[in-house]
């Protein structure tokens, strides 16, 4: 198959844009993050994490015929990463873990609750992971018609608009203005201050200091797209990065101890974790698909038809790679390494479709893994930088979210399905405990009992989850229908000039 048509670009400009996919180092470090692990078991998990985006975003490029019709992969530039909509829904599942006595913590006198490190933790969202990956492989070999019919535009433009919003939330903001750990909540101890006592320069969460660091990095994205070059343009993020960085580091606030401590060269299985199996977090992430929409959103950017048979083939795919690579990734020591919905939006920007530069970056993204110091690098950076410039990125997802839901007619029906969706994850993205409290009147419950209320619970306090199942729900019970509007203007208008004439 030949590479798709592209702009007359030069591939070395845009695999600068293109490799900015390994921003999936930053939910690894937001996992190891929110379960206090410590910093060598966190660099390895920014290497494994990149080291399996290379190798399964070259299934997921090459597009490999199987026999019966099908294929392995999109053929369109669809690097994978570590999915935000994992990220989204282990936080929840982290919370009931914590809660029900898997995790440890301590309750201090005063009331306030500090989470011990919990690698068992991680382990169990591994091995529910790939158990869940086989129903998305089952679904690969669904008629892709149906699976549109199922997950059409209206409900994957919700989960993807969703998933970005409660992220700035949950981990862009909390970083920004210090950590997302403990220390936004703990009176004393070593989570005082942000990010921990031990740092440099530690300050209480919320200080100007660590606000004005976090405006610097995204003020330096805003600046770079109005008065940057071209490819200064492609590379916003990254500029926002180094300014920050280099601002904090004059400041003092960088430590430099994971950087040291890293291994030069590391690679898969450097550390393990004991795998298991979170019973309540299987349907949770069962749920968390929301690949059919990035892929629609993707060809259309590469200037591919998103009707016919062909484009069929591309979901199934692009669905069988993602669960496969949902697999392969927990073999892995990663979390499920899906489609990412910046594709669309770096296809857009840069205007290349070349299949060419999606290989390359995989070169540099297993590259990138196996040096082990680029990891210590990327833990070193700040938390305030590192949250202003995910609050850009995490936007950026949530505003792809919006691009799928364009590709909708927008009739009376979508947008009363849209708005029946957004009740729900709007909802719960404002006040995020509402529903933690809904089964507490079950006294005695049995184990699976207890299994189930816990994973219904995830659900309704994961605003894309609750939003995506409302419009599936909505959006097969309803009726379809055929915008009457600009019909009846018309009818208004000819019933005017008929008056007219009549007077």
């Amino acid at each position: 198959m030949k590479d798709l048509p592209q702009p007359p670009h030069t591939v070395d400009m845009k695999k600068s844009k293109l490799c900015r996919e390994k921003d999936s180092s930053t939910v690894e470090r937001a996992f190891a993050s929110t379960l206090n692990l410590d910093s060598a078991t966190s660099a390895y998990m920014i290497s494994a994490s990149l080291i399996g985006c290379g190798i399964l975003s070259l299934v997921q490029i090459s597009r490999i015929p199987l026999l019966g019709g099908y294929y392995l992969g999109t053929g369109l530039i669809s690097v994978v990463g570590t999915s935000f909509a994992t990220l989204s829904t282990a936080n929840a599942i982290f919370d009931a873990m914590y809660q029900d006595g898997t995790c440890s913590s301590i309750v201090g006198s005063d009331g306030t609750v500090v989470r011990n490190a919990c690698p068992d933790a991680y382990g169990k969202v591994l091995g529910t992971s790939l158990v869940c990956s086989f129903l998305e492989m089952f679904l690969a070999f669904i008629p892709p018609r149906v699976l549109k019919r199922i997950f059409p535009p209206l409900v994957t433009g919700t989960v993807v608009l969703l998933i970005g919003a409660s992220l700035i939330g949950s981990s862009s903001v909390p970083n920004w203005g210090g950590g997302s750990n403990n220390c936004q909540t703990a009176p004393t101890g070593i989570f005082a201050l942000c990010p921990s006592t031990l740092a440099p320069r530690p300050l209480p969460w919320g200080s100007p200091e660590f606000i004005g660091l976090g405006f610097l990095s995204f003020i330096s994205i805003v600046l770079t797209e109005l008065f940057g070059s071209p490819f200064l343009k492609n590379i916003s993020i990254i500029v926002g990065l180094a300014v920050g960085c280099i601002v904090s580091g004059a400041a003092g606030y960088i430590d430099g101890s994971s950087i040291s401590s890293a291994p030069p060269i590391t690679f898969l299985w450097v550390h393990t974790f004991k795998i298991g199996v979170y019973p309540p977090a299987i349907l949770p992430i069962s749920l968390a698909m929301e690949a059919i929409g990035d892929i629609t959103a993707s060809a259309e950017c590469s200037r591919v038809d998103v009707r016919g048979i062909e484009f069929d083939s591309r979901v199934q795919g692009g669905v069988l790679s993602d669960g496969l690579g949902g697999f392969i990734s927990a073999l892995f020591t990663v979390t499920p390494l899906s489609i990412f919905a910046q594709n669309n939006g770096v296809i857009a920007m840069t205007r290349c479709a070349n299949r060419s530069a999606g290989r390359w970056c995989c070169v540099f993204l297993i590259l990138f893994g196996i040096l082990g110091k680029i990891s210590g690098v990327f833990l070193a950076i700040p938390n305030p930088v590192i949250g202003g410039v995910t609050t850009f990125l995490f936007a950026s997802v949530a505003v792809s979210g919006i691009r799928v839901l364009s590709l909708m007619e927008f009739t009376r029906r979508d947008r009363f399905v849209l708005a029946a969706a957004l009740s729900f994850g709007i909802g719960d993205l404002l006040v995020p405990k509402i529903f933690t409290e809904l089964f507490n009147g079950v006294n005695n419950p049995s184990t699976g009992l207890q299994g189930l209320l816990t994973s219904i619970t995830i659900v309704l306090s994961t605003p894309f989850l609750a939003a995506g199942i409302v419009a599936v729900i909505m959006n097969l019970v309803l009726p379809q229908e055929h915008d009457t509007q600009g019909e009846n203007s018309d009818d208004v208008e000819s019933s005017l000039d008929e008056e007219k004439e009549v007077s």
